[in-house]
């Protein structure tokens, strides 16, 4: 059976355009390669875990970030080269990737050494563009950021026909005059990623999730 993987895609607006957060996995297996190797923050689904719970856990657990957004867009799944399934939702946000934490995993290095070492689930993040986010990410997953960019266009379009709606129901002459609307939050408000502070260090053994 097919490993099952989820994390979330943190997508932050820019006056240029979209920004998209990726981890770089740590160890010394990545620490030389950077082309289609970077990742969403994700990680293996627990038995009998929801698949969205799962991609908050791992999101904490690689980045030391909490999303803040009661809002999550699911951009599907998709199977990696190695067979794994990666299930992927989208959120609005923004954090300083220099201030991303993970959790350690321990790793017999060198190869039967005998010496066990601890080392970064994640050694760096950053926020890409769209073009430079495809190369980056395993190749795999590089249509999350296709989906996510699917995923804001239809917020674009929302957020300009509601001017539209408003005015509409605000027309004079309508059936029971002008309409009281309650103040609503924007589609495209960006919520934030709050830091949950330091996480665990207790190192784990090393499960790879490449």
């Amino acid at each position: 059976m097919a490993k099952v993987s989820a994390g979330l895609l943190m997508v932050r607006q820019c006056t240029h355009g979209p920004e998209f957060l990726l981890i770089h996995p740590g160890g010394p297996f990545f620490r030389r390669r950077d082309m289609g190797v970077w990742s969403i923050p994700k990680g293996q689904v627990c038995p009998g875990e929801a698949l969205l719970t799962a991609a908050k856990r791992e999101f904490g657990e690689e980045t030391g970030l909490s999303p803040t957004t009661p809002t999550y867009e699911p951009l599907g799944k998709v199977r990696q080269r190695s067979g794994k399934i990666v299930h992927a939702w989208a959120f609005l946000g923004d954090c300083d990737p220099g201030q991303v934490r993970s959790n350690l995993f321990e790793l017999e290095w060198p190869p039967r050494s005998g010496r066990i070492q601890h080392f970064p689930e994640v050694d760096r993040a950053g926020f890409f563009a769209a073009e430079w986010a495809r190369r980056k990410l395993n190749p795999a997953q590089a249509a999350f950021i296709d989906r996510a960019l699917a995923w804001l266009r239809r917020l674009d379009r929302s957020a300009l026909a509601a001017p539209d709606l408003a005015a509409a129901m605000d027309e004079p002459g309508r059936e029971g005059g002008q309409q009281s609307r309650s103040p609503s939050r924007s589609p495209s408000g960006p919520p934030t990623g709050a830091p949950t502070g330091a996480p665990s260090r207790r190192p784990r053994r090393r499960r790879r999730d490449d």
